[in-house]
């Protein structure tokens, strides 16, 4: 990757991914430090998302016509704020405030997906899309482990600051390693200035260009279930693995880098072969099949060889699905228009983080752990059943 135009997006994910890592497995414990309850942990993690779901789209839409490069500064600096926030809180609202700074600037990995696409060939961009998930993999492998590492010495705010040092690093490496206009792929034809330019598109607007035309519609439905289901497994999995496991944020943190670990070393290096192997569209059937396995089953298990079996297979079906639908979706879409999709695809994201950390704290609250599993693999679930049906053939777009 020396010499590879991806080197730059991948060190500044990785350590985007790294800071978010140190975070997310400290949230439930540090809500309830302050007197939360799991329905509020929920509503805790949906305050992102409802930020994001705003932002999405328009930082998407703002990156195709201004660059990548700026918006994805102004992204970093907001989640570098938030981490601050959260790192200094006295008090409930301060998360609360914390997570919804960096919402409201939540654009980093939707403008690292369209600058990944800028600069592939779209029969490589699934190899390249798991470049994020090597970063997700090792972010999540290495993150957890050292927040549970801080926490437990030297108390929650440790983590959120050490997540704030990261994220101004990767605002420098933003900075400095990346284009200021990325390179065109090798071998693509230049577009013309008018393909080039980016529609000027309400959120609303985007949401009916896209699910008007059904392979875009499909591919969005396809994301929006992984979506739902990978967020409902995260939002509710701390809380869960508390009262099931009498897990603390140390062994919490431990476990987020077993699924770390194994969605590192499949995105490393056997995503793109197995793309060519089986395609994306039966890649994305394979890994929401394994999703609705380990997902289903999680409720289940009573001891810790059977959780690290479950969640094993569940992170193995996350690991393929991510890059194989993203690559799909991007696919269906002009290359002009590949920004703004990906900011719908990140409302619809927002969306499922909202309906699924509530979802997950509801039930968990109320003792259904089984049903929390059952939840997470009924909308992976729906994703088989979108991976079951024609295609149409009328509408390959890559412009």
């Amino acid at each position: 990757m020396r010499r590879s135009p991806l080197l730059p997006i991948f060190l500044t994910v990785f350590v985007d991914v790294l800071g978010l890592t140190l975070v997310l497995p400290l949230l439930p414990f540090y809500a309830e430090h302050f007197g939360a309850s799991e329905l509020v942990v929920g509503v805790l993690a949906a305050s992102y998302a409802v930020c994001q779901l705003v932002s999405g789209p328009i930082l998407g839409r703002i990156s195709d016509r201004v660059g990548r490069k700026p918006t994805l500064l102004a992204s970093q600096t907001g989640t570098f704020i938030g981490f601050l926030v959260i790192g200094s809180a006295s008090s409930l609202w301060m998360l609360f405030l914390g997570r919804i700074i960096d919402g409201l600037t939540a654009g980093n990995l939707t403008i690292a997906q369209a600058y990944i696409s800028d600069v592939t060939r779209p029969e490589d961009r699934t190899k390249a899309f798991g470049l994020i998930g090597i970063a997700f993999g090792s972010g999540f492998l290495l993150g957890p482990a050292i927040t549970g590492e801080l926490a437990s010495r030297f108390g929650y705010g440790a983590p959120a600051y050490g997540a704030a040092v990261l994220s101004l690093l990767s605002i420098l490496l933003t900075g400095t390693l990346l284009p200021a206009k990325p390179p065109s792929p090798a071998g693509a034809e230049a577009t013309n200035a008018a393909a080039a330019r980016p529609a000027s598109m309400g959120r609303g607007d985007a949401f009916r260009r896209y699910f008007d035309r059904p392979l875009p519609r499909r591919r969005l439905l396809e994301f929006f279930a992984f979506s739902l289901s990978f967020s409902t497994l995260i939002g509710g999995l701390a809380l869960f693995l508390e009262r099931r496991f009498a897990f603390g944020v140390k062994e919490t943190g431990y476990l987020y880098a077993f699924s770390g670990l194994i969605g590192g070393s499949i995105q490393g290096g056997l995503i793109g072969r197995l793309a060519k192997r089986y395609g994306e569209e039966r890649l994305a059937l394979i890994g929401f099949a394994s999703m609705v396995v380990g997902y289903g089953l999680l409720g289940l298990a009573t001891t810790l060889p059977m959780l690290l079996a479950l969640v094993g297979v569940a992170a193995f079906g996350a690991a393929v699905v991510r890059p194989a639908v993203t690559t799909l979706l991007t696919k269906s879409v002009g290359r002009d228009e590949q920004g703004a999709a990906l900011g719908v695809s990140q409302s619809l994201a927002s969306i499922s983080q909202i309906v699924g950390p509530i979802g997950a704290g509801w039930l968990i609250e109320h003792r259904a752990l089984a049903a929390y599993g059952l939840m997470a693999a009924s909308f992976a679930a729906f994703g088989v059943l979108l991976g079951l049906q024609k295609i149409p053939v009328s509408e390959p777009i890559e412009l």
